[in-house]
């Protein structure tokens, strides 16, 4: 057997761990309840699936590229990491790649859990502090961070696809939400939108910022 194969074949038990762990998160950290936020929330499952079966799986990408492509990719796990194969950057572009990934995928973590942990003791009341003061839906922007950060760690021809569906998808329910929103909250949520951001926090200008204060 190709020892390539081989290297895939055993690390498939890794890739079935991080499936099970990212979907665990997924729905308890994001909380699904409407059919909106299960549609979400599960095309957020199918990149997971995609990214783990083909990091630790079946090296699908890897294949759809030598094959249609005048191109030579090894079939080792490190050719998972396609922009430093493609661009020939070797080992070193490798780890850098996987850095600047690991960066986005931390602070994306960071704010769903922030996020969840506001919404969670305050299910009833209009969050606007904390993360919530940063950005008017921390979760989501977390989930865009967490899927920046893994194409660019790990590209695949199926999570690429995947990515534009859920940024499209997270921003309709984002919009659905609001509109809600202001129907509960009214005049105070108005304000609150004019002053914080949907996704992209301002960035901090040393004019405007208030003595000490500071996002908790």
């Amino acid at each position: 057997m190709d020892p390539g194969y081989e290297q895939w074949i055993r690390l498939w038990p890794y890739a079935v761990l991080l499936i099970v762990v990212g979907a665990w998160a997924i729905y308890h950290f994001l909380a699904p309840s409407s059919w909106r936020e299960w549609a979400g929330a599960g095309v957020v499952q199918a990149f997971i699936i995609a990214l783990y079966a083909e990091m630790y799986g079946f090296p699908l990408t890897i294949y759809f590229l030598t094959s249609f492509l005048p191109i030579d990719i090894p079939l080792v796990h490190s050719s998972g990491h396609l922009w430093a194969t493609l661009l020939g950057y070797g080992r070193g572009g490798a780890v850098v790649e996987m850095l600047i990934g690991s960066v986005f995928i931390a602070a994306g973590l960071l704010l769903i859990i922030k996020g969840w942990v506001r919404i969670y003791f305050r299910r009833h009341d209009l969050v606007t502090d904390g993360v919530y003061g940063l950005v008017r839906h921390p979760q989501y922007t977390g989930i865009f961070l967490v899927v920046l950060g893994q194409l660019i760690h790990w590209p695949t021809v199926f999570t690429l696809a995947l990515a534009p569906v859920i940024v499209w998808l997270y921003v309709r329910l984002a919009r659905r939400e609001e509109a809600l929103l202001i129907e509960q909250f009214g005049e105070e949520y108005r304000k609150y939108r004019q002053r914080v951001p949907m996704f992209i926090p301002h960035w901090p200008r040393a004019d405007q910022a208030e003595p000490g204060s500071r996002i908790r």
